[in-house]
């Protein structure tokens, strides 16, 4: 087990270079000067060698990653080009009230999504089954934009229970924002659910279809007691693959959703940063983006190792049979 670890950890550090190495790589491929577009197109030679200068853009290419991913390391992205305000602290802000639309949508949606899942699939073609696969296909047809736009409708402008958009900004109070995230954070949800059904229903559908669920059924057990201790916790795990990467999808910033809502999160920043080409901002985005999705999906395969000894059985078997074959080689 612990060489397991060790394997997905070492797995996920170099997957995290590979990222932090082309995101930068491909931020300087990209065509224009910074200095130039800074000062205008009126600057003069002069002005625009001394920006560089100050920038540090005109030191060598592989000196700037080396400091730039020194620093990314120790969590300092540098200073963003627009407002001359540190980066980490702009990210970090901007991460914190993505987190405060995430986790709700998360615990909710995964929660939500998992009864319906096992719910459907134990009522396989019954009413209750069609009701809920139809809803989450309407749920996984409909972009979010549009649930976005009807819940505005519905519970800004005909009944206005909550704002519409947040209009603070990044400054914006925890007492502004708690309201506005009710309709962002009920957005994902649907958004994600559909997905998580869907799997979980067919997961419990070939769960309920095994040997130890028939057996178990055979011995008196009720088929609501094997349902939901025998079944369920075993059709989780194959599920945990397209829960993490909901998960890692909510974390990593919503674009569409904050930019409806003008929400002032990671994806609203991502979105403002594209537009003013500020480019530290957009390095630290993308980094910090890759750095959720490795360990959430680190998380849900570290999970999964310990709650299925069969993988752990399969790796020990493979590591055993490795040194028999170069024997008989």
């Amino acid at each position: 087990m612990a060489r397991l670890i060790g394997t997905r950890l070492a797995t996920s550090v170099i997957t995290l270079f590979l990222a932090a190495f082309f995101v930068f790589f491909a931020v300087q491929a990209l065509p224009g000067d910074v200095a130039q577009q800074l000062l205008g197109q009126n600057a003069t030679e002069e002005a625009v060698a001394t920006m560089r200068e100050q920038l540090g853009l005109d030191a060598n290419v592989w000196v700037r990653f080396a400091e730039w991913l020194g620093g990314a390391v120790t969590g300092d992205f540098g200073t963003s080009l627009v407002s001359g305000e540190s980066v980490s602290g702009t990210l970090w802000t901007a991460f914190s009230h993505t987190l405060l639309i995430a986790v709700p949508a998360i615990v909710v949606g995964i929660g939500l999504s998992l009864v319906l899942g096992v719910w459907a699939g134990s009522r396989r073609g019954t009413s209750t089954d069609s009701g809920i696969s139809l809803i989450a296909l309407v749920a996984m047809s409909i972009p979010e934009f549009v649930v976005a736009t009807v819940l505005i409708l519905l519970f800004a402008i005909i009944a206005p229970i909550f704002p519409a958009v947040v209009l603070g900004g990044p400054d914006a109070s925890l007492s502004e924002l708690l309201p506005a995230i009710v309709l962002p954070a009920i957005t994902l949800v649907i958004a994600m659910a559909a997905y998580i059904i869907r799997a979980m229903r067919s997961s419990t559908i070939d769960g309920l279809a095994t040997e130890y669920a028939t057996t178990a059924e055979l011995k008196g057990l009720t088929r609501r007691r094997v349902l939901w201790r025998h079944v369920a916790p075993s059709a989780i795990l194959p599920v945990l693959p397209v829960i993490s990467i909901n998960v890692a999808w909510l974390l990593g910033g919503v674009v569409v959703v904050e930019s409806v809502f003008n929400y002032p999160g990671l994806g609203k920043l991502m979105i403002d940063s594209v537009s003013t080409r500020d480019l530290p901002i957009l390095q630290a985005i993308a980094v910090l983006s890759a750095l959720v999705y490795v360990t959430v999906n680190l998380i849900a395969d570290l999970l999964a190792l310990a709650a299925d000894p069969r993988q752990r059985t399969l790796h020990s078997s493979r590591r055993r049979s490795r040194p028999a074959k170069e024997a008989s080689a």
